[in-house]
């Protein structure tokens, strides 16, 4: 196997006295998507927002590109290659599809948004914009005012901020949340044709989704990662069946 992008080490993380993440270590290579599932309240969540900076873990490590970035700030992770999309889709509902997008490459780049008005017709930020929603199907809606669009455009909008950044690695969670089939159907070939373009760490209820496109998985249960394998390993797995998967053996 190729070298890990990302290795987290020994991950803990407690609120008072629920310990929410216990012990978990997995790593993800560049090339992979590696999918982490688990019931509700298995600490999915939580587990990938200590990697994107928005919670610090009580222990353990977290190495991106063989750097420690355990205590580094969120902005930082991004701007070394980490891109987040959240469970409850995260846009500026007010302003188009495209200036969404644009807003996310001057926040990557360091910029702050009270330069946005000069900057609504820079090409350093409207060129990778329009690139973006061009490769997440959405170019024909660039000039749609964003709450204006489909849930399942919304998420694709999502997706499109975060890789007109360009990320070594897509932390994705629940992409497919709130979605229909078809609209879930579309995801799955979108992220399909990313894959090797970025390393994908996938939390995801829909397991059709994660055995479609996963390379790995993780099996959160109880903040503890009980198995990871093979999408075929873990179908296969009597003891993720019987605590995940509802099945008696």
């Amino acid at each position: 196997m190729a070298e890990p992008l990302l290795e987290v080490t020994g991950l803990i993380k407690s609120f008072g006295g629920l310990v929410a993440i216990d012990s978990v270590s997995l790593d993800v290579t560049s090339d992979e998507v590696h999918a982490v599932i688990g019931p509700n309240g298995a600490g999915k969540t939580t587990f990938i927002a200590q990697i994107s900076g928005d919670l610090r873990p009580d222990s353990g490590t977290i190495r991106f590109a063989g750097a420690d970035i355990t205590r580094l700030a969120t902005p930082k992770r991004a701007q070394r290659g980490l891109a987040r999309s959240f469970q409850i889709t995260s846009i500026f509902r007010d302003v188009t599809a495209e200036d969404n997008v644009a807003l996310a490459v001057q926040a990557h780049d360091g910029h702050s948004f009270r330069f946005w008005r000069a900057a609504k017709a820079d090409p350093s930020l409207r060129d990778p914009a329009r690139a973006a929603l061009d490769r997440v199907g959405l170019g024909d809606r660039r000039d749609v005012v964003a709450g204006e669009l489909a849930h399942g455009e919304q998420r694709q909008l999502e997706l499109a901020m975060a890789i007109a950044t360009e990320p070594a690695m897509l932390l994705l969670d629940e992409p497919m949340a709130g979605m229909g089939a078809e609209e879930s159907e579309r995801m799955v070939a979108l992220l399909q044709e990313l894959k090797g373009s970025a390393a994908i760490l996938l939390v995801e209820h829909d397991m059709d989704a994660v055995f479609a496109l996963a390379d790995r998985i993780t099996v959160l249960v109880r903040g503890q990662a009980i198995a990871t394998g093979s999408p075929q390993e873990i179908r296969d797995d009597d003891q993720v069946r019987r605590a995940y998967l509802g099945e008696d053996g």
